[in-house]
């Protein structure tokens, strides 16, 4: 069936990297937005970066711009999220999640399949 599988999750001290990347297997990753979330400790999940199906248009909340990066590559199936200059506030549960396109960019509404994430935890 439709699947995301997240990975490259771990510790990492406050002003280090670490790329997170997306696996999607069932579907042509192609024909889909991605977007990636998040959920820090007691807090609500927020959706923090997304890229167009075909990878021409990309978005940043303002807490990960400049900071974070997303690219995609269709014939690997995969989606990544590098991480740089990681904060202390960037620490949580990091998910990817995938919806047919309404437009010709990305969002995070109407996601339809989800990953089960993968856990960032950094140390100050």
């Amino acid at each position: 069936q439709l699947q995301l599988v997240e990975s490259g999750g771990g510790l990492v001290q406050a002003g280090g990297s670490l790329r997170l990347s997306c696996a999607a297997s069932g579907f042509t990753l192609g024909y889909y937005a991605i977007s990636w979330f998040r959920q820090a400790p007691g807090k609500e999940r927020e959706g923090i970066s997304c890229i167009s199906g075909d990878g021409r248009s990309t978005h940043y909340v303002d807490s990960v711009k400049g900071r974070f990066a997303i690219s995609r590559d269709n014939a690997k199936t995969m989606v990544y999220l590098q991480m740089n200059s990681l904060q202390s506030e960037d620490t949580g549960v990091y998910y990817c999640a995938a919806r047919v396109p309404y437009g010709p960019g990305c969002g995070y509404y109407g996601m339809d399949v989800w990953g089960k994430g993968t856990l960032v935890t950094v140390s100050s």
